[in-house]
């Protein structure tokens, strides 16, 4: 059983819980029952492991950065990439280390594995490297770095033939937070008011006031259009070093703490409960699309993936409360990466009272709901005819979204000890799911937070 070093995840193997985390990092949400399996969504959102920063010689640079770091200019974008992923998630930390990224190249070598999946802005809301944006080193993003030579990196993994997906978080970001709390989420038992409540303009928004999730971590405000662009701003950087992709994750709303305290500066709630004499009032979903359009505005021609709940690939009637509908996931991203680990279903989900022991059937089952969606948005009407007194709407299937599925797949332990036939036994699900349909299908990335992957779930390299 491989070690992970977070959220206490001994005591809640003990438990058999679905969740990532611990039961009080989670937010308890309204049932929604999942008509079309026999089972349920689960009670509360599951939170996907990170790995917090080492506490050995790991730690690249806390000190002001040199302007001589002798990196390589930037990189071009690898020429032949593959046309199937088959990656694993990479953090800073690792990233940064010689010896630990030798060995995961050479395990890329000995296995079918042709990419990483590299942190170049993680949950801290720190940078991994120092990227010349002035607005990002102003909040202090830099002040943590964990690879010195970025550029040096990229062209490593390309002379070996890796592609190389760039990760970085959006929403969740407690540095820019603190930098910018008036674009962050906010307290209302702690917010300080000056005038009028309801008016965002005369309210006073400072770091003191800033809602926490139950990790302890700020937010910032999903509808904000200036974290947009910083963000923006740091993925553009990515691909103009060389990166092959950007990979987008905590592209939400917040889902777990005190979410009855929240104030926002910017969003302006759903249509239902707003204030209606106030103008452009959206619904989460109705933000976040915004956001993946505004995202793939601001990146022409750069390749671009989003990471979604598992469960975005089953709940066809709502947005998980976070604003994730997949269907508007497609219309923007080139691949999407629907999270679809066996241990964050819950007890009962499809007749399975530990899913997590049975990874084959839970990944089979979701990947085959996405791409049912997937292939239902590429339906156009092409005519109708008269059956009786019935019109009968004739369709052709019309790529209209490009899209392509590639799922996160577990290789750590929760619910179940995830060994080499549990690991393959996904990789299993997602081929079998996907590839009769080619043109939808990307392959698929290991998700570890400790790096550690089992070499005995992967074929050989050929």
């Amino acid at each position: 059983m491989k070690p992970l070093f977070l959220f206490g995840l001994l005591t809640v193997l003990g438990t058999a819980f679905f969740l990532i985390s611990l039961p009080n990092e989670v937010e308890v949400l309204p049932q929604t029952q999942l008509s079309a399996v026999s089972g349920q969504l689960p009670d509360a959102l599951p939170q996907i492991p990170e790995q917090k920063a080492p506490t050995t010689t790991l730690v690249a640079s806390t000190a002001t950065p040199s302007p001589l770091l002798n990196d390589l200019p930037n990189q071009p974008q690898l020429a032949n990439p593959p046309e199937v992923i088959k990656g694993i998630y990479v953090t800073g930390w690792t990233a940064g280390s010689a010896s630990r990224m030798n060995r995961l190249i050479d395990l890329i070598k000995r296995t079918e594995l042709n990419a990483v999946v590299v942190d170049i802005k993680d949950y801290s809301g720190y940078v991994s490297y120092r990227t010349g944006i002035a607005e990002v080193a102003a909040t202090g993003a830099e002040g943590e770095l964990r690879i010195l030579q970025p550029n040096a990196l990229i062209k490593k993994l390309h002379d070996a033939g890796i592609y190389i997906i760039a990760r970085q978080t959006v929403f969740q970001d407690p540095i820019l937070a603190k930098a910018h709390p008036e674009w962050a989420l906010h307290d209302s038992t702690k917010l300080m008011t000056m005038t009028n409540d309801n008016d965002s303009n005369n309210r006073q928004w400072s770091s003191s006031s800033l809602w926490f999730d139950r990790k302890g971590l700020p937010w910032m405000d999903a509808a904000a259009k200036p974290v947009w662009d910083y963000n923006i701003a740091i993925a553009k950087n990515a691909i103009a070093r060389g990166f092959d992709e950007v990979n987008f994750d905590y592209i939400r709303f917040a889902s777990d703490g005190n979410l009855n305290v929240i104030k926002y500066p910017f969003w302006q709630k759903t249509r239902t409960d707003a204030d209606l004499t106030r103008t452009h009032a959206e619904t989460k979903q109705e933000v976040i699309k915004s956001f993946f359009k505004y995202l793939r505005e601001s990146l022409p021609g750069a390749k671009i993936s989003a990471d979604l709940f598992g469960l975005a690939t089953l709940d066809t009637w709502d947005d998980l409360g976070i604003g994730q509908v997949i269907e508007d996931a497609y219309e923007y991203f080139d691949y999407i990466a629907p999270m679809v680990y066996p241990s964050h279903y819950a007890k009962g989900f499809s007749g399975y009272q530990k899913p997590a022991e049975y990874p084959y059937e839970v990944v089979k089952y979701s990947m085959d709901k996405a791409l049912g969606r997937l292939i239902a948005t590429n339906k156009v009407v092409t005519g109708s005819m008269i059956v009786g007194t019935t019109t009968v709407e004739q369709f052709e299937y019309v790529p209209k979204f490009a899209a392509k599925l590639r799922p996160w797949l577990q290789d750590f332990d929760l619910g179940a000890i995830y060994d080499a036939t549990k690991v393959r036994a996904q990789i299993q699900a997602t081929d079998d799911a996907l590839l009769g349909t080619p043109a939808h299908y990307n392959g698929w990335m290991l998700w570890d937070p400790a790096n550690n992957y089992t070499e005995g779930a992967l074929e050989s390299a050929r």
